[in-house]
């Protein structure tokens, strides 16, 4: 897929090899982006990132990612700063948008950028914050242990669960990409939430950390920090809920930067209450 655009802007669609120039702008912008994130980015959607180019520099990005027939995430939306201001960046959003079909399509906006998404026909769901702050300490708590292979069946199926689409080929390859630590929790054999760290640019990140109560929730982001004492953790709350605002701010963390969940249309009915962090920004 191409599109021509001002000044010459080539839209095509990018490939696993264009990540790390996404990656940089977006920590380039404070997004904190992970350092292994592209491998289960494009596992999902191979088709779904775009960069705009001027005679062959890239200048623009944008990522529209679907899952399923129903929903697609809506992400990595950045111009090269030098090159702002001169619509780069819509024509290579009108390019990307246009994988995402008639699905209902969801995005994580800053605060910069709320109005022109509601221009766009996005509404608002809720806000999120990042909260960041010293990784908690103390020993691995009861019933908490690693993810492995034998998981995957009952993450994916309690995924499902806390969001808005099934996201099985991200989920494979985020439970194991190099750096990246996934823990369960269970109780009588019944998983009761997982959670992953990853690295990032500027410190780790958990996401996403999904439990049935802020107990789970505790016990998950302990065992999940082991490794870290001394250092600065980060996660992204939804808002809504307040027993995941309330555990980040018992543990010490604070909100350090915001978003904004807004969708096009309607998403399917998901455990709001069990999402103690989300996965990524950038994938919803």
């Amino acid at each position: 897929m191409t599109s021509p655009a001002p000044q010459d802007l080539v839209v095509t669609q990018a490939t696993l090899a264009d990540w790390p120039v996404i990656s940089a702008w977006a920590a380039a912008e404070g997004w904190n982006p992970g350092l292994s994130d592209g491998p289960a980015f494009f596992a999902q959607d191979p088709e779904g990132f775009f960069l705009g180019r001027i005679d062959g520099e890239p200048v623009s990005a944008v990522s529209v990612v679907n899952y399923g027939e129903d929903y697609a995430f809506l992400g990595c939306y950045l111009v090269r700063p030098d090159l702002r201001g001169q619509g780069h960046g819509l024509a290579t959003w009108k390019t990307a948008l246009a994988h995402a079909g008639t699905r209902t399509v969801g995005l994580d906006g800053v605060v910069a950028q709320q109005d022109n998404y509601r221009r766009s026909g996005f509404e608002l769901a809720h806000r999120t914050a990042r909260y960041t702050g010293p990784a908690p300490t103390g020993p691995v708590p009861e019933g908490v242990r690693p993810a492995g292979a034998a998981d995957l069946a009952a993450v994916t199926a309690y995924d499902s669960a806390c969001s808005p689409a099934d996201r099985p080929r991200f989920l494979a390859e985020w439970l194991t990409l190099p750096g990246h630590r996934a823990v369960v929790r269970e109780d009588a054999g019944r998983l009761t939430g997982y959670g992953v760290i990853r690295p990032g640019h500027d410190c780790p990140r958990v996401g996403p950390l999904f439990a049935d109560t802020a107990d789970d929730a505790r016990a998950l982001l302990t065992a999940l920090s082991a490794g870290f004492a001394g250092q600065r953790i980060a996660v992204d709350i939804p808002e809504p809920n307040k027993a995941a605002v309330e555990l980040a701010l018992g543990l010490g963390l604070a909100p350090s930067f915001e978003t904004a969940r807004m969708y096009t249309g309607p998403v399917r009915e998901h455990a709001l209450d069990r999402v103690f962090g989300v996965a990524t920004l950038e994938l919803g």
